[in-house]
């Protein structure tokens, strides 16, 4: 698989870097020249020392052959440009990285819905561990409207109780029970009881921890 990707900053050179650990073939993309010689003497990728804003620049990247193409500079006025521009490709996959998010709509505006923010992705994790530091894990899913969370069982309103009595809801799903001091991992069978110590992953809407502060010990209306 063929990524190039436009931004040799910290988000464009860890994503290139993770890539190539993957096997993928790499070009990046870089104006500034000091940032261009250090890509290109740690990556194991093409470097190009251009504007991925300039046609003449992607089509040096080969960007019809490409099967995807990153805008990961922290300029987001550059991001969607490029985008634009690389959309006319019709490539599998175009992702833009966007720092403002007031600036989502224009992108979608233009047919770009993959887009992401790393610097709201980073505060809304430190956000969920200072108020709900108890959850061992968390992967925030789509569009930041779903969540999977590992978590301790702990709770008298969910220990002894059959995954069947409380799982799967309008709400929330459990997806695996781990047991045991090695917490093996299991299905959730519905007639699997759980018990105090075992740790389950759950699928749960973000808008209903918001809402109810599912994960207080105090609180009544979850059983979480």
């Amino acid at each position: 698989m063929y990524v190039i990707i436009m931004g040799g900053g910290r988000v464009g050179m860890t994503l290139a870097s993770a890539l190539i650990k993957a096997n993928f073939d790499v070009t990046l993309i870089e104006k500034d020249q000091k940032f261009c010689n250090q890509a290109a003497s740690e990556l194991d990728a093409l470097v190009i020392c251009g504007n991925g804003t300039d046609l003449k620049t992607l089509e040096e990247a080969n960007i019809a052959e490409a099967d995807a193409f990153v805008a990961a500079t922290g300029n987001d006025e550059s991001n969607l440009l490029a985008s634009i521009l690389v959309k006319d490709y019709n490539l599998p996959k175009l992702i833009a990285r966007i720092s403002d998010p007031a600036h989502e709509e224009a992108f979608r505006k233009v047919g770009i819905d993959a887009t992401v923010s790393p610097e709201l992705t980073a505060a809304a994790y430190l956000e969920k561990l200072i108020i709900r530091p108890k959850i061992a894990d968390m992967v925030i899913l789509g569009k930041g409207n779903a969540e999977l969370l590992d978590i301790p069982v702990e709770n008298n309103k969910v220990i002894g109780k059959k995954i069947a009595d409380i799982s799967p809801t309008k709400n929330y799903a459990i997806c695996a029970v781990y047991k045991g001091p090695e917490y093996k991992i299991l299905m959730p069978e519905p007639g699997i009881i759980l018990e105090s110590g075992d740790k389950i992953s759950i699928l749960i809407k973000t808008k209903i921890i918001r809402s109810h502060n599912v994960f207080t010990h105090n609180n009544s209306s979850c059983v979480w």
